[in-house]
């Protein structure tokens, strides 16, 4: 799989998660299963419990079917999904 900035406009919802940093110190290592995405939020299944996490304050490591791993700020998540998937990037470099 080609990372690219275009990531940010996936799907999440079914991808294996793990947060990697988070302000909230409770919900970091929090590892499961994308089952919902929210505004400002996704909702994670972690050990058969449903945990929401909020996607500013958090750092997420993605992986994907292929068995790539992908890290990703959740500032640049943040957003309804659909809202997100039609947003324009702007390459930085």
């Amino acid at each position: 799989m080609k990372v690219t900035p275009e990531i940010i406009q996936d799907e999440f919802i079914g991808l294996e998660v793990k947060v990697a940093k988070c302000t909230n110190r409770d919900c970091e290592g929090v590892k499961g299963k994308v089952i919902d995405e929210t505004r400002n939020t996704f909702i994670l299944t972690h050990e058969g419990i449903k945990r929401r996490v909020i996607k500013e304050t958090s750092i997420f490591h993605f992986k994907y079917p292929d068995g790539t791993v992908v890290e990703i700020d959740g500032k640049l998540l943040v957003g309804r999904p659909e809202e997100r998937i039609k947003k324009i990037i702007r390459r930085r470099w």
